[in-house]
């Protein structure tokens, strides 16, 4: 079971996007990596930030595109899980599902943000040049986390940043192992997909 609530810190100035997660203890969880130039999107978990031992990847079901699936895999190259960004309605307010199978087509959680204004703000203001770079004070989305049957199970906030991105992920209802770990690799990719927020 994961000590919530963790910390997600990404690292802006580099080639290739890395996500650092840490734990309630300030323990390392995981680190991620993205492969830099790539069509197909491919994230690889390490145990930590060392890079000694893969956990697992996750995986885009097709070239660039709105409506791409996530698969996640363990290390031995199963399949688990998924997320998939819902395309046209992402374009107000990011909104992604949660698969507790690659192969299932109905939704066990989703993740929506809360603020549409928000969103507007950030891409209107974040575009005006020097004025876009302080949009991480002050524009922080937060996401909800919810059950097919509609009750909150987490929530993940930005928090207000310069230099890097930092995220808090935080558990609000009873969950099983399963799915605090699909919760955690549904934010960690949502959140390399909308980086350029805030």
């Amino acid at each position: 079971m994961l000590r919530f609530p963790l910390d997600f810190r990404f690292r802006l100035l580099t080639l290739a996007p890395q996500i650092t997660v840490t734990d309630s203890a300030g323990s390392e969880v995981c680190y991620i990596k993205q492969k830099a130039f790539k069509l197909r999107e491919s994230v690889t978990v390490f145990r930590d930030s060392t890079q000694g031992a893969i956990l697992g990847k996750i995986e885009a079901d097709r070239i660039i595109d709105w409506s791409a699936r996530y698969t996640f895999q363990d290390a031995e190259g199963q399949p688990f899980g998924a997320v998939g960004r819902r395309g046209a309605r992402s374009l107000w307010r990011s909104h992604y599902d949660i698969f507790d199978s690659a192969t299932s087509n109905r939704a066990s959680m989703s993740i929506q943000e809360e603020s549409v204004m928000m969103r507007m703000l950030d891409n209107v203001l974040g575009e005006i040049p020097i004025l876009g770079m302080f949009t991480g004070y002050f524009f922080n989305p937060s996401y909800a986390v919810v059950s097919a049957e509609g009750v909150l199970v987490a929530k993940l906030r930005k928090r207000a940043s310069f230099l890097d991105k930092h995220f808090t992920l935080e558990k609000l209802a009873d969950l099983t192992s399963e799915q605090e770990l699909e919760i955690l690799l549904s934010c960690l990719m949502m959140t390399l997909l909308e980086r350029h927020r805030g």
